[in-house]
Order: structure tokens, then C-alpha cells, then sequence
């Protein structure tokens, strides 16, 4: 089966390459010159413009974005849908809000055109390790595309599966996301209150290490901090600031859309945005109202 793969960006060159070595071939492309040259130096096809690109394509055409979530994807598709023919299937890898799966599936639906939302997890480790896939959409359309997923999985009979209907993997993968929110923070607490207990010294990549076999918290994502504690020793020359992709506020906007209790995943999002904030105002307001009600020291800049 022949894919068309847009967005060539580090996760979609991998999960191109990972397609090739699985004997699918790739046409790829990416607005970047520099990344569609990236790919034929894996011996790859490109092509230069989305036209260009379904011409390579027989019918019915497989199409899998890799692209930003949001007005990226949306005028993506919107240059896509006057080149697709009824019979073809458009997949959407990437992190979609699952609100606007359902209507993408709805508006290509009405075109005879197959819409598949596949929340993607495995980040940049996918081609080495392979990917979770959480696969929503029409089971017949699903189900023609079971090779690649076969392909794309860590093993070909696990880490992949049709979860519901459209909107289905998004939704999974978005509250996916906001539990990986909820563990790193978790994972960052903890490591925080080892450094501070000074009188004991612990070698934290030691200890990350040691919980990795056997322990309880044992994770991937425990094995990561183990590599980062070891790649950047104190951490001295990291940023305190730490990013969100949106999917974090999605799951905290839903928890809180469907009356359920998430206070986990609702305070990791907040540490995350408050990293943000350099000049602290609200840390400064409280040490000012100490000082007013109770006369406590204020420390100066």
C-alpha cells in the first residue's frame, strides 16, 4: 500500500521510515524543501505541492497528516479535498481536539472520502520502539488500513486498536495526554524533595535508575528521567519553563464539561503555566500581604 505522508517533520520522517522498512512505500511532503531532501536521502519519493503529491498516489489513495493541530491541519485538508475522489482515505495523526475530527469526518463523509482521527503517542523513540495508536473512525475504513497500523505499532497484534468512531482517538489520546501530565508532574515533585533533603547527597539518576527494575513507579517515562538526569547533572542549564501542546487544557475543559473530578491532571496543567511566569506577580501580591497583615520580612530584588 502506497501512503502519502504530509508533514515531514521529525515524527512523520520517522513514522515514514518505519512505513518503508515495513514494505509500504512513502511519497512524502513538507512545504520544507530542506525536510523533503531529508527524505530522499532515505530514498524516498517527494513531491513538491499536495497536487503533486495525490497525482503519485493510485486510487483509493491513502493520505496521513502529520501536521500541527489546528488552522494548519484545517487548510491542509482544505487544499486536500478538492484533489480526493470518493474512495480514498484521509488519516490524521496528529493532536487533533476530537471536536474537530468529528467535523472534518463529517464534512469528507459527505464527500465519499474515508476520515480517520489516530491519536499518535511514541513521540521522537517511535521508529526505533513503535507507536501506541488510538484509531477512531468507520470500521470498514479502519480496517483497510490494518497494515499500517500492524506496521506502525511496537508489534504487529499490540499497541494499536479502532477505540469508537470518529472523534474516538483523538479523544483517547487527548486524555492520554493529560494523565502524562499528571505523571510528570508527579515524577518532578518527587525528585525535587530528594534534591532538597541536602544532608543526604542521593544521586538522583541513581535512584531513577533503581526504581526503573522492579519498583512500583517503574515507567518509561522514569527511564527518560534517568537519561536526562544523567545528560544534564543538576539541571543548572535548563530553563525553568515548561511548555504545553493544549492537549492538557482539552482534557481539564472536558473534566470539567463532564462534572468530573480531575485534580491531578488540573494542578500539573497550572504548575506548567506558572513556570511561565518570570515576574511572578502573584507570588509578589502574597509576600506583600504577609508584610501588610502580619508584618512578615519582605525580601527585596
Amino acid at each position: 500500500m502506497k501512503i502519502g505522508m504530509i508533514g515531514l517533520g521529525r515524527m512523520g520522517a520517522n513514522m515514514a521510515q518505519r512505513l518503508r522498512r515495513g514494505g509500504h512505500p512513502v511519497v512524502g511532503f513538507d512545504p520544507r524543501i530542506e525536510a523533503r531532501k531529508a527524505l530522499e536521502g532515505q530514498g524516498a519519493q517527494t513531491a513538491e505541492s499536495l497536487a503533486a503529491l495525490v497525482a503519485k498516489l493510485q486510487p483509493p489513495r491513502v493520505l496521513w497528516l502529520m501536521v500541527p493541530a489546528g488552522e494548519v491541519t484545517d487548510a491542509t485538508l482544505d487544499g486536500l479535498l478538492p484533489l480526493l475522489q470518493a474512495g480514498d482515505t484521509l488519516v490524521d495523526g496528529g493532536n487533533s481536539h476530537y471536536q474537530d475530527s468529528l467535523r472534518r469526518a463529517a464534512t469528507f463523509a459527505g464527500h465519499g472520502i474515508g476520515y480517520v482521527d489516530c491519536g499518535t503517542s511514541g513521540g521522537v523513540w517511535g521508529l526505533a520502539e513503535g507507536h501506541s495508536l488510538m484509531i477512531g473512525g468507520d470500521e470498514a475504513v479502519v480496517e483497510r488500513l490494518y497494515p499500517l497500523f500492524e506496521c506502525l505499532a511496537p508489534v504487529p497484534d499490540r499497541g494499536w486498536g479502532c477505540v469508537g468512531p470518529a472523534g474516538a482517538g483523538h479523544f483517547a489520546k487527548m486524555v492520554h495526554n493529560g494523565i502524562e501530565y499528571g505523571l510528570m508532574q508527579a515524577y518532578a515533585e518527587g525528585f525535587s524533595i530528594l534534591r532538597h533533603k541536602c544532608e543526604f547527597d542521593l544521586d538522583l539518576q541513581q535512584l531513577a535508575d533503581i526504581w526503573s527494575h522492579g519498583s512500583v513507579v517503574r515507567s518509561w517515562l522514569l527511564e527518560l528521567t534517568a537519561k536526562a538526569l544523567a545528560e544534564h547533572p543538576g539541571l543548572h542549564d535548563i530553563a525553568p519553563y515548561v511548555a504545553d501542546s493544549g492537549e492538557g487544557r482539552w482534557t481539564v475543559d472536558e473534566a470539567i464539561a463532564l462534572g468530573v473530578p480531575a485534580p491531578v491532571i488540573t494542578h500539573a496543567l497550572i504548575a506548567r503555566l506558572r513556570s511561565r511566569d518570570p515576574e511572578s506577580f502573584a507570588d509578589r501580591l502574597l509576600a506583600v500581604l504577609r508584610n501588610q497583615f502580619g508584618g512578615h520580612e519582605l525580601r527585596k530584588e
